[in-house]
């Protein structure tokens, strides 16, 4: 497994380690593009604090901004997400090799 491909991972990750920024990924990738009015609404979230969260997750790839007309959308963006699955995929072979040595190991 490349190291740039876990450090991408690990930013992926930390990103959505906060509850807030987990909830906004989920209701991108329900509702589609969304405007920070839109992703407010019915919370008791400042669009201030949302707007930093976004930026939180366009940095790690997660999410990106589109212009329509003034508005401001915000979409999410699956490659990172993909990527770090296969991160997690990699790292449990590497775990069931290691335990299918161990089990080898001790049964001989």
């Amino acid at each position: 497994m490349r190291k740039s491909a876990l450090f991408k991972s690990a930013r992926v990750f930390a990103a959505l380690s906060d509850e807030t920024r987990l909830r906004l990924v989920v209701a991108l990738c329900a509702g589609g593009a969304m405007s920070i009015a839109q992703l407010t609404g019915g919370t008791d979230i400042s669009r201030q604090a949302v707007t930093k969260h976004l930026q939180v997750l366009a940095e790690a790839g997660l999410v990106r901004d589109l212009k329509a007309g003034r508005e401001r959308l915000w979409e999410f963006e699956p490659a990172q997400l993909d990527e770090a699955r296969r991160s997690l995929d990699a790292i449990s072979q590497q775990w069931d090799q290691a335990l299918l040595r161990l089990k080898s190991f001790v049964e001989d």
